[in-house]
């Protein structure tokens, strides 16, 4: 019963910070705290009532704020909407800020954080992206009847060989997720398969696996969780310059490179599994052999849903629910793969192996960009 008793003050830290601005006159104080708790598409609407609002939610510290807060927890980002802006997503040490603190102001004055967090926000993308005109629809319908080739497309990347388990193991068996529109698997030269699929019962594409092991070297890794150095995808050319390193791709890479209308890397998005410089190198390679410009969709993947909220037990726990996540953000995926400085068309999209949670979501992303005609996207 003592805790029903419990002054306001004692339940909600929140009111007392409001109610102490209240008392020294810091109206504007308040209006920012309470800014901070509601949805950024609230704040749109709310800044839509006035003109005093409308100064008010485009102030750039509210943004960069919510940039810090929700960009860790984005579930996918692309080369249209990642923010070009250099924005720490942990917080440095106290010397390093007091150092770059006059910077920071100045580029806050200089940095449009309202408009990076409307193009990189899932939630906020309709607001952002215009709507299609009536013409563009009808051309769309038209063209999405007419049939198209069927591309391929090659998938590597060391989330297929390391995670616990095969997210390509998972797609073949995953028939009411993405069918599969023939039973064949061509090989290619001993390192892979050809499989295609069934996008929304109506566009085919192919997979092409690539892997940098055999399947008894990749079972017997994952059992001892010890990951060889050998390669078959790969021939490590030494060190630039800089001291990044240099690979080239095998000479059967090299010509399904050349074939495929695009590529599909899988990232082991686990915590402390990154593979860091020789990722960056063996990526821009294939990209480089690539005939034009081909998009890249990147699947950051882990095994099995994140478990963060298993036997939470206490308020505290559900709180800081967002701090214990257990995969690597997207955002910061994309900074580790050296996504911003390509050329090409590139998407990091969150998948989980065990549910293929987002992987529709990337390929309808990649079909579109190789030029596919989807019903109803952008």
């Amino acid at each position: 019963m003592e805790s029903c008793h419990r002054s306001v003050d004692q339940v909600d830290p929140l009111i007392v910070q409001i109610k102490t601005s209240l008392q020294d006159g810091q109206m504007v104080e308040v209006q920012f705290l309470i800014l901070t708790f509601l949805s950024p598409t609230d704040i749109l609407w709310l800044g839509a009532t006035s003109r005093y609002w409308r100064a008010l939610v485009s102030d750039p510290l509210l943004w960069k704020y919510f940039l810090l807060r929700d960009m860790p927890y984005w579930p996918s980002i692309n080369h249209v909407t990642m923010p070009k802006l250099d924005i720490p997503l942990i917080n440095e040490d106290k010397s390093t800020n007091d150092t770059r603190e006059g910077a920071d102001k100045e580029m806050d004055s200089r940095c449009d954080y309202m408009t990076a967090y409307l193009k990189g926000c899932p939630s906020c993308k309709q607001i952002w992206l215009p709507s299609h005109s009536a013409f563009e629809v009808v051309i769309s319908l038209f063209q999405s009847l007419v049939p198209s080739a069927k591309p391929r497309y090659a998938m590597f990347g060391p989330g297929m060989e390391q995670l616990d388990v095969s997210l390509f193991g998972r797609l073949i068996h995953a028939q009411d997720i993405l069918p599969r529109a023939d039973t064949q698997h061509r090989q290619i030269n001993g390192i892979g398969s050809g499989i295609t699929f069934m996008f929304n019962n109506k566009h085919k594409f192919n997979i092409l696996t690539l892997y940098t092991t055999n399947r008894a070297e990749r079972e017997r890794a994952r059992f001892l969780q010890q990951w060889s150095s050998k390669n078959r995808l790969f021939t490590f050319e030494g060190t630039d310059d800089s001291g990044y390193p240099i690979y080239s791709p095998a000479p059967q890479v090299q010509q399904v490179c050349q074939v495929v209308d695009g590529f599909i890397y899988v990232a082991n998005a686990e915590p402390g599994r990154g593979e860091g410089e020789s990722e960056v190198a063996q990526i821009r390679a294939v990209l480089n052999f690539a005939k034009g410009s081909r998009p890249l969709l990147v699947l950051s993947c882990i095994s099995h849903e994140e478990q963060e909220m298993v036997g939470a037990t206490n308020l505290q726990t559900i709180t800081d629910k967002k701090t214990a996540r257990c995969r690597t953000p997207c955002v910061d995926m994309a900074k580790r793969l050296g996504l911003p400085q390509l050329v090409s068309p590139w998407m990091v999209q969150d998948t989980v192996a065990t549910s293929l949670s987002g992987l529709l979501d990337g390929l309808s992303w990649l079909l579109r960009n190789s030029g596919v005609r989807l019903s109803g996207s952008q």
